[in-house]
């Protein structure tokens, strides 16, 4: 049985001149959360397009579950695009029941994930009211239950949570979250790092087309890590400080430093507290993905000039 749910290898796409996906490969695990990262005009959708079966790619291979890429895969994937695909005339139930059997289920199997879906989202009154007469938010949850109605084996999400305010947001996340304990794949992506820095165990990032980072979300924070830490402590910051670590920021009641390479953290926090310091919290600073994303980016960019 595959690991992994999803492998791409050296899979290419071009437009004429123009190369949208260059030579990508990764692996998403089955069970994970898995964000698919990038810049507008990265390649993601180009991405997202093949592993849907809308494109083919030009070289390289796609596998499900294992499986190379056919034409009855669309079955087991739930794709939840950027911009939704509402029939804004339709009246919702008479839409998911459209829906659900456009993805196989028979009439009798998608009226009853339907109940499921409408008695835990609390919108059993919708049934006969027009996609258009919802807010966007209300569209959101609409389409999300489109998009997992027929249990697929693997969720692709661009952009989830836009449109939602924070209560409906922690409702989609809890849902996701549900969903991934129960065996669902699922592919992520955003442009927003704190959500994947949230949810995310791996991650995949991409620019101009080829991947610039790949890894776990922890083994990629520890990888850009700068050696910084904050001391929240009580007292006077001793005047010999200087000797065991470069400060990069202090206030009153705490100090941020840098230290130097091979530096251990003990010997910095014996330091204080062998000055007669009480220490209220000692934290290493780990850079967030923002950070990372925008770096990395730009050095590609740079590369590529």
């Amino acid at each position: 049985m595959a690991e992994n749910i999803l492998e791409l290898d050296g899979v290419l796409k071009t437009y004429g001149n123009y190369t949208a996906v260059n030579r990508v490969s990764f692996e998403v695990p089955k069970g994970s959360i898995f964000g698919l990262l990038g810049p507008n005009g990265a390649g993601k959708t180009s991405l997202i397009r093949i592993i849907t079966t809308i494109t083919r790619a030009d070289a390289g291979s796609v596998r499900l579950d294992g499986v190379p890429l056919n034409s009855r895969h669309p079955d087991y994937i739930g794709y939840m695009p950027e911009e939704r695909g509402l029939y804004k005339k339709m009246k919702v139930g008479e839409h998911l029941l459209y829906l659900g059997q456009l993805k196989g289920l028979d009439k009798a199997a998608a009226q009853k994930e339907l109940a499921y879906w409408f008695e835990k989202f609390e919108i059993r009154d919708w049934w006969n009211k027009k996609v258009e007469e919802l807010s966007k938010g209300m569209q959101q949850k609409i389409q999300f239950i489109a998009t997992v109605l027929h249990r697929p084996k693997l969720l692709i999400l661009d952009e989830p949570f836009s449109g939602l305010d924070p209560i409906n947001t922690n409702l989609i996340k809890d849902e996701i979250e549900e969903l991934r304990q129960k065996g669902v794949s699922i592919l992520f992506s955003t442009h927003r790092m704190e959500q994947v820095e949230e949810i995310c165990e791996n991650i995949v990032l991409i620019n101009k087309g080829s991947v610039i980072l790949n890894g776990s979300v922890k083994d990629i924070k520890n990888q850009f890590k700068e050696n910084l830490f904050r001391i929240d402590f009580e007292g006077e910051l001793p005047s010999d400080f200087a000797s065991q670590a470069a400060v990069t920021d202090f206030k009153p009641g705490y100090v941020t430093v840098k230290m130097a390479e091979g530096q251990s953290p003990n010997a910095l926090l014996k330091f204080f507290l062998d000055k007669g310091l009480e220490i209220h919290a000692f934290n290493e600073i780990l850079p967030s993905l923002n950070e990372i994303f925008i770096g990395r980016v730009g050095a590609s960019n740079e590369a590529a000039q």
